[in-house]
């Protein structure tokens, strides 16, 4: 077992291989052409209908199930409490896992297909990103190296934005930030009570920070109603952010205004070992001390295989 158990050895979680899994979507329809997954397939991302059908699929519909029971859980509360309750909140996603594991593209693929559902059409999804510090506020910091470790975040912000969707507010906004400027901008998205809210991004299933007086306060997770990590193999990872590297090189580095046009003129050699120094010196210890100690705090974990294909889901029993 992926997880260390034996047949037979109590465990807190389900864990199902990917025929396992793919046999709980095979009775449904897949809802995404051939087109949307185009749409939503991340750079370097291997996925075809396939994934979507075996993988994807039967993670939406158990989601559905989620959002489901949440509701009647509000109507039920309503009836104990005797008395009108504001309309139930918006259901939120927590999405984590690495840079380049293809947390991304699970992220947009789940917002497509939970859109499909009939009980939930409206499907917001969120980057964290958006809440980085400025890049000019992270040189004053000294931290502009350590750009997606926590403290590069704007954590109340955040904070604030997850729980005024979980206050139930009309319109919440979200800043916006640019992979070509590798800044912050000036847009804002705004969503309007949307059913689901996906929150996608490296560290969102943190641990709330302990104060210097020892005290710890609330963490984005703690507004989480269900949370994934996607999960690999760290020389996998790595391996993929290299290829993924190589191919940016080839086109968004190209682009003048990029922040990484230095390395567009790169031999393939070099930019081979300048992604090397970049996982070694950033991605690597912040995967390895910040990300990854987050996945037992997940309620699901998807598992991928070298070539990028989920091979177990492990769900946490209720």
């Amino acid at each position: 077992m992926a997880n260390g158990t034996h047949p037979g050895e109590a465990s807190p979680y389900v864990e199902l291989d990917r025929d396992a899994w793919a046999e709980l979507g095979a009775h449904t329809d897949q809802p995404l052409s051939e087109l949307e997954i185009e749409r939503v397939r991340g750079l370097g991302e291997q996925l075809d209908i396939d994934e979507v059908q075996q993988v994807y699929l039967p993670l939406s519909r158990l989601l559905s199930l989620y959002v489901e029971s949440a509701g009647s859980l509000h109507r039920a509360q309503e009836d104990f409490l005797d008395r009108p309750q504001p309309p139930r909140t918006p259901f939120v996603v927590g999405l984590a896992g690495s840079v380049a594991v293809g947390k991304s593209t699970t992220a947009r693929v789940l917002q497509q297909m939970l859109a499909h559902w009939p009980a939930h059409p409206k499907v917001a999804l969120i980057t964290t990103d958006g809440f980085l510090y400025p890049n000019a506020e992270l040189e004053r910091r000294g931290i502009l190296h350590r750009k997606g470790f926590p403290e590069s975040y704007d954590r109340k912000a955040l904070l604030k934005f997850v729980i005024d969707i979980k206050s139930g507010r009309d319109e919440v906004e979200a800043p916006v930030y640019s992979h070509l400027s590798y800044d912050i901008t000036e847009e804002k998205v705004t969503i309007h009570r949307p059913d689901i809210v996906i929150v996608e991004g490296l560290n969102v299933l943190q641990p709330p920070p302990v104060r210097d007086d020892g005290r710890t306060g609330l963490a984005v997770s703690d507004f989480f109603d269900f949370t994934i990590y996607v999960d690999a193999a760290t020389n996998d990872i790595r391996q993929w952010y290299t290829e993924r590297f190589l191919r940016l090189r080839e086109t968004a580095f190209r682009d003048p205004q990029s922040y990484f046009a230095k390395y567009a003129g790169l031999s393939r050699e070099d930019s081979v070992a300048e992604a090397g120094r970049i996982w070694d010196e950033i991605n690597g210890p912040n995967l390895s001390q910040n990300v990854a100690p987050t996945r037992s705090r997940a309620t699901l974990v998807l598992r991928k295989d070298r070539d990028h294909s989920v091979r177990w889901v492990r769900l946490r029993k209720l």
